[in-house]
């Protein structure tokens, strides 16, 4: 993500209404553990107190005609927002395991010909709460790794993982459309599965020096408009508490050290992604493409199959109670 919107609905715009992360929130023991060998002294190198300082936007990759495509930070839709849209459904048919009978739809943000569709991305939908740009580009790493072929990326590894496990998984996009979807069409993707949970792929994009780390968005209650989040903000929470303690587990990875005060966990009330699902619902960034160090990582395909791994763990640990 970059900061001009959704992770990306995923960085933090100015004058942004943030929920705080609850000072008790239950991390889980991987995370806590992490935490404990940090206190200790290990593992500091990244130079910040992790109180989740917003970073300055972040310019979209050039366009095959060498101009900057503009950044908003939501998903797109390559059909009009009001139009149904059952997502990608993997041909495979679902095996026995820990998670049959059990729905999952993953959501890679954003979509690599979003950079195309500057006026359709750009165009307003509604949010529940308020209306914001359709998607955005989102961001790369400083030599070019574009955050939307990271995202597909993952979300083919994590697809394989679950299915492995018995679940039937839904994409929101593969690759296959123009641009898109939108926002709204995201979340609209879950609701319909009637999915057990959701998880949208991302990657930061803070310019600022020494911002490192992952961090998992949770939805704050929202109640307003065509948005009601009441009924699902424990359920996400715990969802992105058992993520966030996996992918420290899988990757070796600090969380985010300067969003979440370092414990990997951020909450927020301005992203429509979260803001209209009826289903437990977390953004995950999985680090910062812009610093070199998480660039490395995230360009590294074992790391990604981990990552990958992390994800599929916290979710199978949260569907089995």
């Amino acid at each position: 993500m970059s900061y001009d919107g959704e992770a990306d609905e995923g960085h933090r715009p100015a004058g942004r209404r943030w929920g705080l992360v609850a000072a008790a929130a239950v991390v889980p023991a991987a995370l806590a553990g992490w935490l404990l060998w940090q206190a200790l002294g290990a593992g500091g190198d990244d130079g910040e107190d992790g109180r989740g300082t917003a970073a300055p936007s972040v310019s979209a990759p050039a366009s095959p005609s060498g101009e900057p495509s503009p950044e908003p930070d939501e998903e797109a839709s390559a059909e009009p927002s009001g139009k149904p849209s059952s997502g990608t459904e993997s041909s495979r048919k679902p095996a026995s395991g820990p998670l049959a009978g059990r729905t999952v739809v993953v959501d890679p943000g954003h979509n690599p010909g979003n950079r195309n569709h500057p006026a359709e991305i750009n165009r307003q939908v509604d949010v529940g709460t308020h209306r914001k740009e359709c998607d955005t580009t989102g961001t790369s790493t400083n030599d070019g790794y574009a955050e939307a072929e990271f995202t597909l990326d993952v979300a083919h590894r994590l697809r394989d993982v679950l299915e492995e496990r018995g679940a039937t998984v839904k994409l929101t996009q593969d690759g296959d459309r123009p641009f898109g979807p939108c926002v709204d069409e995201r979340a609209r993707i879950g609701n319909e599965a009637k999915a057990d949970a959701v998880v949208s792929v991302h990657a930061d994009g803070s310019t600022a020096a020494g911002h490192r780390g992952f961090h998992v968005i949770l939805p704050a209650a929202v109640h307003g408009g065509g948005a009601d989040t009441r009924p699902i903000v424990t359920a996400s929470r715990r969802l992105g508490e058992r993520i966030a303690g996996k992918l420290v587990e899988h990757t070796g990875s600090a969380p985010s050290n300067y969003i979440g005060g370092g414990t990997g966990l951020d909450v927020r009330d301005d992203l429509g992604g979260l803001n209209l699902s009826r289903v437990p619902k977390v953004f995950v960034e999985c680090g910062n493409m812009r610093d070199p160090q998480d660039a490395a990582l995230l360009k590294d395909e074992d790391w990604r199959q981990k990552a990958a791994r992390g994800m599929a763990d916290g979710i199978t640990l949260h569907l089995r109670g």
